[in-house]
């Protein structure tokens, strides 16, 4: 695969590239080395694509895993505490998971644990990879790396996407680059408040 496209949400591709150029060095050559033709073995059942071999999105998330854990980035979870009141929630967020828990129970309430777990982290940049269906997106950019960026374990995020060109070649509801780029457009140049660098890949 390619880079087709990126675009730079709060100058996150300028920060890769000057604090983090090896990574981001890193994280082009693991896209290079995805060989998306050989992950061309879905057969479609849908009406509209009946019999096409499409590209397989386990396939290509196999290949991005096999090259990102080489490279030495590992799956990262961030555990924290909620309820149902929002006014402890509001007091609570910046605190350590063992703090939460226990304003929770102190206030009379029952804590519930709970977590997001990020693909890819390494040097405090996260990865993450979304061939699965579109509303993925919007949770990766506006709960996954916010999340990890306001709990101070990431400095920014990467959000690999399929570009058109390649999602018209898979199953129906896959997420696509332009379309998810307009959606960070539309929302103002300062949502989701987390510096991120959104990459389209094409074959």
């Amino acid at each position: 695969m390619q880079v087709g496209a990126i675009y730079s949400h709060l100058n996150g591709e300028e920060y890769m590239m000057v604090h983090h150029s090896d990574l981001w060095k890193e994280v082009e050559g693991v896209i290079g080395q995805v060989d998306a033709h050989s992950c061309k073995t879905k057969m479609s059942r849908e009406k509209t694509m009946q019999g096409r071999m499409l590209f397989s999105p386990e396939d290509m998330n196999r290949a991005f895993d096999h090259g990102f854990n080489n490279a030495g980035w590992k799956e990262r979870r961030n555990t924290f505490w909620v309820t149902s009141d929002e006014k402890i929630l509001r007091t609570i967020y910046n605190h350590s998971p063992d703090e939460q828990k226990t304003a929770i129970e102190n206030a009379g309430h029952e804590p519930i644990m709970s977590y997001n777990q990020t693909d890819f982290l390494k040097e405090r940049v996260a990865v993450e990879v979304q061939f699965g269906k579109y509303a993925f997106v919007a949770h990766d950019l506006f709960v996954k790396h916010l999340s990890f960026y306001i709990s101070d374990i990431i400095d920014v995020g990467i959000e690999i996407l399929p570009m058109k060109v390649l999602e018209r070649e898979m199953s129906s509801g896959v997420p696509y680059y332009e379309r998810d780029l307009l959606n960070i457009i539309r929302q103002g140049r300062g949502v989701p408040a987390v510096p991120l660098a959104l990459i389209g890949v094409i074959p």
